[in-house]
């Protein structure tokens, strides 16, 4: 007897062809990598320039590394948590303390930032080109912006990847089924409550999402998810408040506190302050610590923008009210969220005094604007995207996954026709029809806005490349003067507020500074401790930068008398040394 085997024929069994990446996620992929190429390479450069706020996080990491102590809060106060040090800890106990490790958490939660900030695009109905585009502005790093994402002086490198990461949580919430939920509830939680310890800035935009999740999931949080949200929150903000216990301190007097103190700034100030100055310094498009007349036109079209892109969403929002699940319609309620969010953001500082008093340094105030720019710029690419070459609507959904999902939603909830095709933005211009004078003019006007938003942003990013050089000298005489006092053999020193810190960082604590004014009386010392230490020294020495009112009045005390001080100059600082 034998067996027959049937022959399967040729055609049947064919080779896989190697998937490769769609060309705009390519040139993302790329553009992601220069963007964080270029904030490396500013990190070797020294750029943006340290000072001892910075130090501050620094000395905190230098002591959890050590063991000696785990703070909650920002050496000083009782705001602003420290998990920016908690992060560069391990790399201080490995390479020792210097800004550069410092910095490389800082630098990794951008590239997450990037990363999420595509994803998030593309969840929300953005085809590859458009998320290519939100890529491309992200990566542009004016002053300002490298500052907020590099420094790690408190709260400000965690805020945009944290907001990306709960818009993608929610888009996932929404869309989801109930038994895939759980996780995503406990993750939205913690993220959450951590920023409620790190910093509050993000506060809007956990609200506006939480209203958007509240109105979709109310039965869902009546149950097990609720209990589940409720205790990863309060796992993430286990820090704060157990701290707020111990010690009776109420960190939302202090928050309110640090938005300005002494005399109100006058309203037309704040105005100036959060609506002229604030977008433009926030979104990257001025120079380095100051905007030029010409650079202040975002000021006008981000508000005008933000209304627009409001409009928009609500209306997409309307429309698709007979399909409540659709993606379209959650797409559309995280675009409003995530612009709420911004607006908040943007009222929040413009009732504060920091807008009038400070408006070039307290701009930072606003960096988690960006992570609106996937919704904020959406009108703009819709009104442009008639320009480009029409395809075919089966084109468009062969080359793109999240179109063939809302076919498919179109085509279920129409009885399988496409009546209603329009409702679906991310195929809207699609069609093949041309676009009439109005559309072709507005696309026209779109292309521009998009056109001058890359280009002041990359104009700024270029002013921030030429100032380099200066930067690293400034560290440079630095670092002079670190190896000076080691030279020296000096232990403690006393200097200004902007010097201590950063010099005791710089020295692993081998040098200890304690604070004074331009009057050489007390000043403010993060950590009282380096007082104690320097007043039990009687040859404590003083520091100065060359030039400055504190060496004009320590130059007073120079002569040949007894009690009189000695002075060593170095790279534009100035060593007084208590005469022997």
């Amino acid at each position: 007897m034998t067996a027959g085997v049937r022959e399967e024929p040729r055609e049947a069994v064919r080779p896989r062809t190697p998937r490769r990446l769609p060309l705009p996620t390519l040139l993302a992929l790329l553009v992601g990598f220069a963007g964080v190429g270029y904030r490396l390479a500013l990190l070797f450069a020294d750029v943006p320039p340290t000072n001892s706020d910075e130090a501050t996080m620094g000395l905190a990491a230098l002591h959890i590394a050590r063991g000696e102590g785990f703070p909650v809060w920002f050496y000083g106060q009782a705001y602003m948590g420290t998990l920016e040090a908690y992060l560069a800890a391990p790399l201080v106990a490995l390479a020792g303390p210097s800004v550069l490790v410092l910095r490389l958490p800082t630098l990794a939660l951008y590239a997450l930032f990037l990363l999420l900030s595509w994803r998030l695009t593309r969840r929300l109905g953005g085809d590859r080109w458009y998320a290519l585009l939100v890529v491309a502005v992200l990566a542009l790093g004016a002053d300002r912006v490298v500052k907020n994402q590099l420094i790690a002086g408190g709260g400000y490198p965690e805020l945009n990847p944290a907001g990306a990461a709960l818009a993608l949580l929610t888009v996932g919430l929404c869309v989801s089924g109930p038994g895939a939920r759980l996780p995503r509830w406990a993750a939205w939680g913690l993220i959450s409550g951590v920023l409620l310890w790190v910093d509050p800035l993000i506060l809007p935009y956990v609200l506006t999402l939480g209203v958007l999740l509240v109105a979709r999931r109310r039965r869902e949080l009546a149950g097990l998810a609720g209990l589940v949200l409720a205790g990863a929150l309060l796992l993430g903000a286990a820090p704060m408040l157990v701290d707020s216990i111990r010690h009776g301190r109420n960190p939302v007097t202090a928050v309110l506190a640090a938005g300005g103190s002494g005399t109100a700034a006058d309203w037309a100030d704040r105005l100036h302050g959060a609506l002229v100055l604030g977008p433009p310094l926030a979104m990257g498009f001025c120079s380095p610590g100051r905007c030029a007349t010409w650079q202040l036109w975002w000021a006008v079209a981000f508000p005008v923008l933000l209304v627009l892109a409001a409009l928009t969403a609500w209306h997409t929002l309307r429309r698709a009210s007979g399909r409540p699940g659709s993606a379209v319609r959650v797409s559309a309620g995280v675009r409003l969220a995530l612009l709420g969010g911004a607006a908040g953001v943007l009222a929040a500082y413009a009732v504060s005094n920091a807008a009038g008093q400070t408006p070039i340094e307290s701009s930072r105030y606003l960096s988690c604007l960006a992570v609106a720019v996937p919704a904020l710029l959406w009108p703009l690419w819709q009104a442009a995207r008639p320009l480009a070459r029409p395809r075919r609507l089966t084109e468009v959904a062969a080359s793109d996954p999240l179109t063939q999902r809302q076919l498919a939603e179109v085509a279920a909830s129409e009885g399988g026709g496409y009546g209603h095709l329009p409702e679906v933005e991310s195929i809207k211009a699609t069609g093949g029809r041309t676009a009439g004078p109005k559309a072709r003019a507005a696309g026209v006007g779109a292309v521009a806005v998009l056109a001058g938003v890359l280009g002041t942003g990359a104009s700024a990013t270029v002013e921030v490349i030429r100032a380099a050089p200066a930067v690293h000298a400034e560290a440079d005489r630095h670092r002079s003067l670190v190896d000076t006092l080691g030279a020296l053999d000096v232990r403690n020193v006393r200097g200004g507020y902007w010097t201590c810190n950063r010099l005791t960082y710089a020295t692993g604590e081998n040098v200890v500074c304690a604070v004074v004014d331009d009057d050489l009386t007390p000043g403010f010392d993060r950590l009282p401790a380096y007082r104690r230490e320097v007043a039990a020294d009687p040859g404590a020495a003083w520091v100065a930068p060359a030039g400055s009112p504190l060496a004009a009045r320590l130059d007073e005390r120079l002569g040949t008398e007894s009690g009189a001080l000695d002075v060593v100059t170095v790279a534009g600082w100035r060593i007084y040394l208590p005469r022997r």
